[in-house]
C-alpha cells in the first residue's frame, strides 16, 4: 500500500506503484508512471510522461553540512526517466533548485547532489556520481561509473568514457577520456546524429585541433583562433565555454 499525501498535486493519469511514498509538498505532471518503493520528499516537482522505477529518492536534504534546512527544490522536467535506486538531492541556498531537464534518461545508482543543474536529452549511465554544484549542458552523456567533482561544468554534446574522473570543465563537442582525463576527439558521430552539417562539424574539428593540437597551451589557441577569424555559433560556444572555466578545462593530448 503507498502513502500519497492529500496535499500532494497528482495530475491525471499519473500511477503509483505499492509501498511508495509521496510528501505533501510534491507535483506529479500528467501520464508519469512512478513505480514501486519509491520516495518523494517535500520540494520536488516532476513533469509529465516521466517515468521513476524503484528505489528511487527524490528530494532528500543535501548531504551538505552547510545545509540549514531552508526551503529548495528539485525540478524535473518531462518524459524524463529515472531508473532504479537513483538519488536526487534537494539544493542549498546556492542554487535553491536542483534540476534535471527534459528527455533525461538517468540509469540505476546514479547520484545528483545538491545544485546540479542537468540539461534536457542528458543521459547519465548507470552508477554515475555527481558532486554538488555541477552543471551539465544539453545532450551530453556520461558512461558507467562516471565521478564528476563539485563545481565542474560539462558542456553539451559530449561524451565521457565509462570509469572517467572529471576534475576540471569539459568544453562542448567533444570525446574525452584517460587518466586524467584528456580531449580524445570531437563526437562527429554525436553531432552528425543530432543533425549538426559536414561543415560544422569540420569547424569544430579544425578549432580544437587549433586549441589542442597546433599551440602549445590552451591560451594561446584561443589567441590563434581570434586571429584566424573562428566566428560560429559552434565556435563562440567553444571558446566562451573555456575563457569562462574559471577551475580550467581538461589537457588535451600529449
Amino acid at each position: 500500500m503507498n502513502q500519497v499525501s492529500s496535499k500532494a498535486k497528482i495530475a491525471k493519469g499519473v500511477n503509483v506503484g505499492p509501498f511508495t511514498t509521496i510528501y505533501d509538498d510534491v507535483v506529479v505532471g500528467e501520464n508519469t508512471w512512478i513505480g514501486p518503493n519509491v520516495t518523494i520528499f517535500n520540494g520536488v516537482t516532476i513533469g509529465k510522461n516521466c517515468r521513476i522505477f524503484p528505489g528511487a529518492v527524490i528530494g532528500a536534504v543535501p548531504q551538505d553540512l552547510k545545509y540549514k534546512d531552508e526551503k529548495t527544490k528539485v525540478e524535473i522536467g518531462d518524459h524524463t526517466t529515472i531508473r532504479e535506486c537513483v538519488t536526487i538531492n534537494l539544493a542549498t541556498d546556492d542554487k535553491w533548485v536542483t534540476r534535471v531537464g527534459s528527455h533525461c534518461l538517468i540509469m540505476a545508482y546514479a547520484h545528483i547532489a545538491h545544485d546540479c543543474q542537468v540539461g534536457n536529452h542528458c543521459i547519465l549511465a548507470n552508477s554515475v556520481n555527481l558532486a554538488g554544484h555541477v552543471e551539465i549542458d544539453d545532450w551530453a552523456i556520461l558512461e558507467g561509473l562516471v565521478a564528476v567533482q563539485q563545481f565542474t561544468r560539462i558542456g553539451g554534446h559530449v561524451f565521457i568514457a565509462g570509469g572517467s574522473l572529471i576534475r576540471s570543465n569539459v568544453p562542448p563537442f567533444i570525446r574525452a577520456a584517460k587518466e586524467p582525463l584528456t580531449f580524445i576527439g570531437v563526437n562527429s558521430i554525436g553531432l552528425s546524429r543530432r543533425g549538426f552539417s559536414k561543415e560544422s562539424i569540420k569547424e569544430i574539428e579544425d578549432l580544437y585541433r587549433l586549441l589542442y593540437v597546433h599551440n602549445s597551451n590552451i591560451s594561446k589557441g584561443i589567441k590563434a583562433a581570434r586571429e584566424q577569424g573562428f566566428h560560429s555559433k559552434e565556435s563562440d560556444a567553444i571558446i566562451n565555454f573555456i575563457e569562462s572555466s574559471t577551475n580550467g578545462v581538461i589537457r588535451g593530448p600529449r
